[in-house]
């Protein structure tokens, strides 16, 4: 089997027991909080690291 091939059996339609009282209600649990993240990387160490990695990129292709 190529890159891009599939068998068609592999595509049929499956068949669930799932009941809707099952399901996770999302909108039953609303987050109300904040989240912080930080790395300690200033903004300018960020930058320098985004533009190696586009460097990279670019010496890939």
């Amino acid at each position: 089997m190529g890159f891009g091939s599939y068998d068609e059996s592999e595509q049929r339609e499956v068949e669930t027991d799932f009941d809707d009282d099952d399901a996770v209600r999302s909108e039953e649990n609303p987050h109300e909080g904040t989240l912080e993240f930080d790395n300690g990387a200033s903004s300018g160490e960020l930058l320098a690291k985004l533009a190696e990695i586009k460097d990279e990129g670019d010496d890939a292709a």
